[in-house]
């Protein structure tokens, strides 16, 4: 698509603006050659009368004159006002489409965000689930010893140089302490403190195969320098296998802010848009996970409109509002997020000509 193209509705107004400015000139010329006329038909009738007799035929001719004047008069008022009915309506249709269009070009803009988060977290589940069967991960519970557990620690630094997405990976047994981590010189709290009370933790402990894993809300980690993550975890199970005794949890930690980050500061907009648009994923409350202005992230909220579901868009005191649900990905079933995109409209271009049709 060229850029022409792609600009085509708000050439509309434009277009519209433009056709009323030359409409308002063309009616004003009209407006003031007929008054010309008018004042050449009254100087004939006033030399008329003054010709008395000898004047009578040029009176004729000077009050046809003016009757002529005087039904351009009515044809320039009636189309002054069908002129100014006309372009009001084709500026309102030509805003409605901008809104439209702006409104689902925004709409896809978000999902195509929410999209590649998907896609990314379900490379999560996958991960956590295959990792949770690695033999050093199933030994260091299985036959716990510190041998085991510095051997299972040193696979997980090995895990975490290959997928640097993760802050750190954590090997916990049934009673929630951490007997190993893949980062223990960066984050010296962690080996030995315990994540009993922790919602995925139990929950993980609950699951019934090892096709399942759980996953939780973006949310700090304490043990980890208060870093903001999105943590995944699944059961380790005697031998590695699907239906093997739960004997502990593998909780991975995906390193939220520069991943989310980059999913928002990488939407495609122009750099004209990107200053007057703000770029979010939001969790299923509102609250705000991720923002292109880094503002509020976790602690803000942004509430969509009540009753809203699937895709579409909104305007709010002079902006636009695209929004996309989270479809999921595969196995991966999403958590009620949304990716949405809050743009203020572009500041009206300045114009030397008046755009409205005036009487001259």
């Amino acid at each position: 698509m060229s850029e022409d193209a792609s600009v085509a509705p708000e050439r509309i107004l434009e277009l519209s603006n433009r056709l009323s400015t030359v409409a308002g000139s063309s009616i004003g010329e009209i407006a003031s050659i007929n008054r010309e006329a008018k004042m050449l038909a009254i100087n004939a009738m006033i030399t008329a009368a003054r010709a008395g007799e000898a004047g009578r035929g040029f009176m004729v001719v000077a009050e046809e004159f003016q009757r002529i004047s005087g039904s351009i008069d009515e044809v320039t008022k009636a189309l002054e006002s069908q002129v100014k009915a006309d372009l009001s309506e084709l500026s309102a249709v030509g805003a409605a489409i901008i809104d439209h269009v702006r409104g689902q070009r925004l709409a896809d803009l978000a999902l195509n965000a929410i999209e590649i988060i998907d896609r990314n977290l379900y490379e999560r589940t996958c991960d956590v689930r295959w990792w949770a069967t690695d033999s050093a991960v199933v030994e260091s519970v299985e036959n716990a010893s510190p041998q085991t557990c510095r051997h299972a620690s040193q696979r997980l630094k090995v895990i975490l140089d290959a997928y640097t997405v993760y802050l750190d990976l954590w090997i916990c047994d049934r009673d929630g302490r951490i007997v190993a981590s893949g980062r223990p010189d960066r984050y010296p709290r962690v080996q030995g403190s315990t994540v009993a009370s922790a919602d995925w933790f139990k929950r993980a402990l609950a699951t019934r195969t090892g096709d399942d894993f759980v996953n939780s809300d973006v949310g700090r980690a304490p043990l980890l320098g208060d870093a903001p993550v999105a943590t995944y975890a699944a059961a380790i199970r005697r031998g590695g296998r699907s239906d093997g005794e739960v004997l502990g949890v593998l909780g991975i930690h995906f390193d939220w802010q520069p991943q989310a980050q980059a999913v928002v500061d990488g939407v495609r907009l122009t750099e004209e848009e990107r200053a007057r648009s703000r770029v979010m994923l939001l969790d299923a409350s509102g609250r705000v996970l991720a923002a292109s202005d880094q503002r509020g992230e976790l602690v803000d909220s942004f509430r969509l409109p009540a009753g809203v579901e699937g895709m579409g868009s909104y305007a709010d005191h002079g902006a636009t509002i695209g929004y996309a649900l989270t479809p999921g990905y595969e196995t991966y079933k999403g958590m009620g997020w949304y990716g949405c995109i809050v743009q203020k409209a572009p500041q009206p271009v300045a114009s030397a000509t008046p755009a409205a049709v005036r009487a001259a």
